[in-house]
């Protein structure tokens, strides 16, 4: 079985297809997705979205691009929200300095009250960084010292250096179709020696599709061409690949359960 451990199927990309794109995913042996919130203002279509799918679960939080458009979303706020059976995951969150489409106060100061979220609620949390390895790595090395906590850094694109502070802090990477492309050569070299029991797949569905889809729009169902990337960069096959990667969402997500698919209207 095979885990897109990452996807915004609320998206208007999915609009007129959700139930097709749900078949395909389960058909390729994905056998749970997990829809990300970024934005509190979507929360509520994100959760609607697990009630009609068994095997889909959800976050809560708001991504860094959003931080500064509305007040920072307090930590009580996220806990009521992560109580519900659904959610499994706090985020995205994190530090995006690539578009900085919010300031960076008001980024670090979202990325905070997300990680006393997932403190007090034990969820881990799901981390989005670009651009900002430094910082990144500053803040969860210092929020790790006043208690622990746990998570990923997803769709990672980022250096050896941070790839191995994540480690070093418990965390897990996740790794998105991106490392099918030819100029991902650094990225695939950064995670080389990742272990294997750190390491999860995802699609960031409908972005990045995988080669040999690059250009379309991408779904939970292409994350068994990332799984092949993967698997080739660890020099195993695919069906161990996925096998590991799906025991390592279980072991971090632990609030999720193996599914009991309903199926597709």
């Amino acid at each position: 079985m095979l885990v897109d451990s990452h996807c915004h199927l609320n998206f208007p990309d999915f609009k007129d297809d959700l139930d097709g794109v749900v078949q395909r995913a389960r058909e390729a042996g994905v056998g749970v997705m997990q829809t990300i919130c970024t934005e509190m203002e979507e929360f509520d279509e994100v959760y609607e979205i697990t009630g009609r799918y068994n095997d889909i679960y959800c976050s809560v939080g708001v991504h860094p691009n959003e931080s500064g458009n509305t007040e920072i979303i307090p930590v009580q706020t996220l806990i009521e929200k992560a109580a519900l059976p659904r959610v499994i995951g706090i985020g995205e969150t994190g530090l995006d300095y690539h578009y900085e489409r919010s300031d960076r106060d008001s980024q670090k100061r979202s990325f905070l009250e997300h990680i006393k979220a997932s403190r007090m609620t034990g969820l881990p949390i799901i981390v989005h960084t670009r651009e900002a390895d430094d910082d990144t790595a500053q803040i969860l090395k210092k929020e790790m010292e006043k208690g622990a906590f746990k998570g990923l850094l997803h769709c990672f694109t980022s250096s050896k250096q941070l790839a191995d502070k994540a480690v070093e802090l418990g965390f897990y990477i996740s790794l998105s179709g991106i490392i099918s492309f030819k100029n991902a050569t650094a990225i695939r070299e950064a995670i080389a020696d990742v272990p294997l029991e750190r390491l999860l797949i995802e699609t960031d569905a409908p972005y990045l599709a995988p080669i040999p889809h690059r250009g379309k729009r991408n779904e939970p169902s292409f994350v068994i061409f990332t799984n092949k990337i993967l698997a080739e960069v660890k020099g195993i096959t695919e069906e161990r690949c996925a096998d590991i990667t799906t025991e390592n969402f279980f072991r971090l997500f632990d609030k999720a359960k193996w599914p009991v698919v309903t199926p597709c209207a």
